[in-house]
């Protein structure tokens, strides 16, 4: 959707207030929605935001703010209009006519679960990433079927491949059908494959790095395995799972970085990337690394508990360790500033303190970029992996 070699596509964001999530909570999504615009490498304009009990049927926002926003885009000449939340097919076909009445120049409407669709494409490199996207975006898009893809009825010809009456809209869902049903076949056989490699991975203690996208897990993969995994300020830089043998000490074990997980992570993706979850589910300890430095970090901690329960993965042991301490900041409070303390006003010791105290554990404070507190790490890591090869292995404990 976003071609970066041409000129820079312009974007508006849309998001909804309602009583499930404040003018707060819908600034701090836009602010990771405009993020996500920002990889696919489109430019916000500007933002709109709009109070409802729940989203309008018909176009999800009311027809005097919709007004609004078409004026701002004929007059801005945007290119793409974002919303936070899914559109329904039916919801993305009347903004599209709404928006494009009588222009020459159509502007795209995209919800939320296509732009991370589009990310996944763009960042997809291997084979099998490329056929889990591919299936995920198929999936997506049948229900969205209109005239976009009038074309593929030239894909199947011949005698007896149309039927008396078939519509063109008709056919096209007949050859996405047909798409997804091979995609699905083509998947189940790279499974198998990758099922293959972790069974042939032998018997060493499995480490998987989980969290939210953009938290640092790739650049803590590269400082322990002393590797050159792809790192980037980017959300989902890193789409296919690497697995590599670490040695701390003399103790030897294998440790995976995934996919990282996001605030509505679409289900179709949740489902074509059950093969590179599966690093997840097998694992024997993962280390759930979070952004200390994002104002939201709470918040993205629960998305990922419930990413891992929704995948079957939420009782295993969890080292949680809390990233990116160098770019911590707080504001302290006035001795006369009567107003209510806010996570901004806590310092790093405190939430420290809260923390331990919350989870009865202990957790991890580094700084992967800057090495901080990196030899505490590698010793809390060392000593849960030594526990669970002591219980596998008791008699083998020359290692130690």
């Amino acid at each position: 959707m976003f071609d970066t070699l041409k000129k820079q596509e312009t974007a508006i964001l849309v998001g909804l207030i309602s009583k499930n999530q404040d003018e707060e909570k819908v600034k701090e999504y836009l602010d990771e929605l405009e993020f996500l615009a920002d990889t696919a490498g489109a430019k916000v304009l500007k933002r709109y935001t709009q109070r409802l009990e729940h989203p309008d049927s018909s176009t999800f926002i009311g027809s005097g703010k919709l007004m609004d926003i078409k004026k701002f885009v004929l007059e801005n000449h945007v290119d793409i209009l974002i919303f936070d939340d899914e559109l329904s097919p039916a919801q993305q076909r009347n903004l599209e006519k709404e928006i494009n009445e009588a222009e020459e120049i159509k502007i795209k409407v995209v919800d939320r679960t296509r732009l991370i669709l589009d990310i996944f494409a763009a960042r997809a490199r291997t084979a099998h990433a490329k056929t889990q996207v591919e299936l995920a975006q198929s999936i997506y898009l049948l229900p969205r079927l209109t005239r976009m893809w009038s074309h593929l009825d030239r894909i199947k010809g011949g005698i007896g491949m149309k039927g008396a009456g078939e519509t063109e809209i008709e056919t096209d869902r007949r050859i996405v059908r047909d798409r997804i049903a091979l995609l699905k076949e083509r998947l189940k056989t790279i499974d198998k494959q990758m099922e293959t490699q972790r069974k042939n991975r032998g018997e060493m203690i499995r480490v998987a790095l989980v969290g939210y996208t953009n938290v640092g897990k790739s650049t803590i993969m590269n400082l322990l395995s002393k590797s050159d995994v792809f790192a980037e300020n980017k959300l989902f830089a890193t789409l296919d799972t690497t697995v590599r043998k670490v040695v701390i000490g003399n103790l030897p074990f294998l440790l995976s970085d995934t996919v990282g997980f996001i605030r509505k992570l679409p289900t179709t993706l949740v489902e074509s990337f059950k093969s590179t979850l599966d690093e997840v589910r097998e694992a024997d300890v993962l280390l759930h690394v979070v952004d200390i430095s994002h104002a939201g970090f709470e918040d993205q901690i629960n998305v990922v508990n419930q990413t891992l329960a929704d995948i079957a993965a939420g009782d295993k042991p969890i080292l949680l360790v809390f990233n990116k301490i160098d770019a911590f900041t707080f504001d302290e409070k006035e001795v006369d500033d009567l107003s209510p303390i806010t996570k901004r006003n806590i310092s790093l010791e405190q939430l420290k303190k809260m923390w331990t105290s919350k989870l009865d554990t202990q957790c991890l404070y580094i700084s992967a970029v800057n090495k901080q507190n990196i030899d505490e790490f590698k010793t809390v890591l060392y000593e849960k992996v030594k526990e669970l090869h002591q219980k596998r292995y008791p008699y083998n404990n020359f290692l130690y």
